[in-house]
């Protein structure tokens, strides 16, 4: 399969997102779940970080003591707070507040279309880019390590992997991304979906 250059990616994703128009049936695990229970707004940044050799995607592990997805590969971000003026709002404070990434550094360029998860919550991807130099300063106790992937990572198919589980009586069925020990799935996974298929079409 061909690769446009990886710094042709971030003009490419900025053009489609531009363009696109959201999903009309939802994205995620359970999607389902949002018929019998109304899920809680949350949202999270993808943050797309410009280096020179390639772009790449700054994600959080979570740290093993939270109730909510210990131990997790993620992107920063939480539940809407009443005190958020958008969603974006959410993406961005919470970015502030885990890692300490000024939104000051990152340029909105879109959203992708909204994720369901399991666990009742409806997840706005928020996609930025991010220019360095910056410093990130974690909140220990929410985050336990942060660090980037290869973009190019997640836009080569063989890299995507399908798996299932049985949970309280349910099948699940969800994607993951492995890179170099890290375990990337879930909801953190289906997202990145969203990004390869905006991308690769």
């Amino acid at each position: 399969m061909s690769y446009s250059p990886p710094a042709c990616e971030i003009v490419t994703l900025r053009e489609r997102l531009a363009a696109s128009m959201p999903e009309a049936a939802p994205n995620g695990d359970w999607a389902e779940l949002a018929a019998v229970r109304r899920p809680m707004p949350a949202a999270v940044l993808v943050p797309l970080v410009v280096r020179d050799e390639a772009p790449s995607i700054l994600f959080t592990k979570r740290t093993d003591h939270l109730h909510h997805h210990p131990g997790q590969i993620s992107f920063p971000g939480g539940r809407v707070e009443t005190a958020d003026t958008s969603p974006i709002d959410t993406a961005l404070r919470e970015t502030e507040e885990e890692i300490g990434l000024h939104r000051r550094h990152i340029e909105l360029i879109g959203t992708l279309p909204d994720y369901f998860t399991g666990t009742g919550f409806r997840v706005t991807p928020v996609v930025g880019v991010v220019t360095p130099p910056f410093d990130l300063t974690l909140d220990a106790f929410e985050v336990a390590e942060a660090f980037e992937v290869p973009l190019a990572h997640f836009l080569d198919p063989s890299n995507h992997e399908e798996h299932s589980i049985m949970h309280e009586g349910r099948l699940r069925q969800f994607h993951a991304m492995p890179y170099e020990g890290y375990f990337i799935w879930g909801a953190t996974a289906g997202i990145l979906m969203s990004l390869y298929r905006l991308l690769r079409g």
